[in-house]
């Protein structure tokens, strides 16, 4: 596997193998996630001769993808329940200000691929230290609304961590069960939206996490999620509200 210089750390990340993963339900997860990343692949004909780990090929696979304008850490607690990390963003803040998100932000130059950006961000986010994070995958790249491409990088995290809120950029961190997601119903959310001197209401699925409103762009990562590794299907809308 080559290496780029300037990402030279990214070698002490490590790759979670599946086997060795007891809980059922991260095992299924883990298989499908790497699964979706390894059809992704850009140079199959790398590993004809077979001598490849897959952890090579994750790795490999993640190096080819081409760079987001931004991604982010959809982490996952390694334990019998599994939680996901969110966080609501600081309500000052320039874009999505107090909306609920994963950890990530903009790729910068020098970090060479979205892996690297995904856990810098994570890093000045809340303190999640990178080798506290075992790599599952990628999954497909989502679009913000200001039309920045994002790719989501799933991976595992030990729970019981000790996070710190960056307060210029996060006001809370929060956890979303796992297993509860997959079976939750959405609930219909609407959000006022802006544009030039009209103001319209736009109705779209959500989630209520822990007293939070999970939708727009997160939302979407988890219901990309649940569909990768548990096949779940969400028709996932944004309607304009018809008012008489």
């Amino acid at each position: 596997m080559t290496v780029p210089e300037k990402i030279d750390f990214f070698n002490k990340f490590s790759v979670a193998v599946p086997s060795f993963i007891r809980h059922p339900t991260l095992r299924k997860l883990a298989e499908r996630v790497q699964h979706e990343t390894l059809n992704a692949l850009t140079s199959p004909a790398m590993y004809e001769s077979g001598n490849t780990s897959q952890s090579t090929r994750i790795l490999d696979s993640l190096y080819q993808t081409p760079i987001a304008d931004a991604s982010i850490l959809v982490a996952i607690t390694h334990e019998r329940k599994p939680k996901i990390l969110l966080t609501r963003r600081a309500a000052h803040m320039n874009s999505h200000a107090g909306e609920v998100s994963c950890v990530g932000g903009k790729h910068e130059i020098g970090d060479g691929n979205n892996v690297v950006t995904a856990l810098r961000e994570a890093c000045e986010e809340t303190a999640l230290p990178p080798n506290k994070v075992q790599l599952l995958g990628q999954l497909p790249i989502q679009t913000s609304k200001s039309g920045m491409s994002v790719r989501p990088i799933v991976a595992l995290i030990a729970p019981g961590l000790i996070l710190v809120p960056e307060v210029g950029e996060i006001s809370r961190i929060f956890w979303a069960d796992l297993e509860s997601l997959v079976n939750q119903p959405t609930v219909e959310y609407a959000v006022e939206y802006k544009m030039q001197e009209q103001t319209a209401t736009i109705l779209t699925p959500s989630w209520q996490v822990d007293g939070e409103t999970v939708w727009g762009l997160t939302g979407r990562v988890i219901a990309s999620l649940l569909e990768t590794g548990f096949d779940r299907q969400l028709e996932w809308y944004y309607r304009v509200e018809n008012k008489r």
